[in-house]
């Protein structure tokens, strides 16, 4: 998709507890751009599946249930259950749930003023012209101890190991998927929280995305 005159598009991607939801909502805020963490939209499509007891595994279903989803009514507390991750990974290698999601959020980045979208494709995929680009990671060791911490307040018992195996299995499925696997896009700014605190990691991301906006109304 090409970036309308009048919407300014921020694709974040990145990988499972890189930090780049918690930016990419702060971002939306700071600019006042509408935002979609698309990763609710395919968490959306696998509890559908879950609750109606339907198979995961199944991509005629998934696909429905996916063409069915209205982004205007993403529970963030409801849909951040941990056990939907990955039952949303599972559902989110299917080519037909993808096609069909990926409609939605495009729809969704072309609204003016603009949005902050945040994925694993959205700078490859789903807006591949977006206005800018950024790539937020940190080590699969930061990003375990990250999550474990979530699970902990939320009241899980699962151990840190547990936590880090389970993020490793993530990244390869989402890595390794034939469909839209997670990767920088080319001109992506890159973006290692390992180190950062969120308030430091916002202030990085501001600058990248000041400097981008200054370039192109300069351009």
């Amino acid at each position: 998709m090409k970036s309308l005159p009048n919407c300014y598009v921020i694709a974040i991607d990145g990988p499972a507890a890189s930090g780049k939801g918690t930016l990419a909502r702060l971002i939306a805020e700071h600019y006042g751009f509408p935002h979609l963490d698309t990763g609710l939209t395919y968490r959306a499509v696998a509890r559908t599946l879950v609750i109606e007891d339907l198979p995961l595994d199944n991509e005629e279903l998934a696909a429905h249930a996916a063409a069915n989803i209205d982004l205007a009514h993403l529970d963030r507390d409801l849909l951040s259950a941990y056990g939907i991750a990955d039952a949303a990974s599972q559902v989110a290698v299917m080519p037909a749930v993808r096609r069909a999601l990926v409609e939605k959020q495009r729809a969704f980045a072309e609204t003016p003023p603009g949005a902050v979208l945040d994925g694993r494709d959205i700078g490859t995929v789903v807006c591949p012209d977006a206005d800018v680009k950024l790539y937020v990671t940190a080590s699969p060791q930061a990003r375990a101890e990250r999550r474990h911490a979530e699970i902990l307040e939320a009241g899980g018992s699962e151990s840190l190991s547990e936590v880090l195996a389970g993020i490793r299995r993530r990244d390869e499925r989402d890595m390794g998927r034939a469909d839209s696997p997670l990767k920088p896009a080319e001109d992506a700014h890159l973006l290692d929280t390992s180190e950062m605190d969120i308030e430091t990691a916002f202030r990085a991301a501001i600058s990248i995305i000041d400097a981008a906006r200054a370039a192109g109304q300069h351009s």
